[in-house]
């Protein structure tokens, strides 16, 4: 785990509490694993861990299923935007490259 990982992302949340604050059923959380909209990691004895920030996409994803979109159009919808935060990293590492070379800095690495 990256030290510089945030509170948010640590994945320490139990199906159960995840059940309590999002309301949602562990079958219906166990579901959206099944889709790959959620990916909870498993502790030594198996059971599912959350972060806080899969609380919120959990959240999301009952909002947009109530509002009657199709968990595959989710999962289209997850893969899009994962794409194209990819792309704006790499331009963001692009330019940054463009900016130590123009600038003469050399990054220790």
């Amino acid at each position: 785990m990256a030290k510089d990982m945030s509170y948010k992302d640590k994945k320490v949340i139990t199906i159960g509490i995840v059940r309590d604050l999002t309301g949602l059923s562990e079958r219906q959380i166990r579901y959206y694993e099944e889709r790959k909209l959620i990916f909870p990691e498993r502790s030594a004895g198996g059971s599912r861990k959350f972060s806080f920030t899969d609380v919120e996409l959990l959240m999301d994803i009952a909002n947009k299923i109530e509002d009657g979109i199709q968990t595959h159009e989710i999962r289209k919808e997850m893969l899009r935007e994962q794409k194209k935060q990819n792309q704006d990293e790499i331009r963001r590492k692009m330019i940054q490259g463009q900016l130590n070379a123009q600038f003469g800095i050399r990054r220790n690495s």
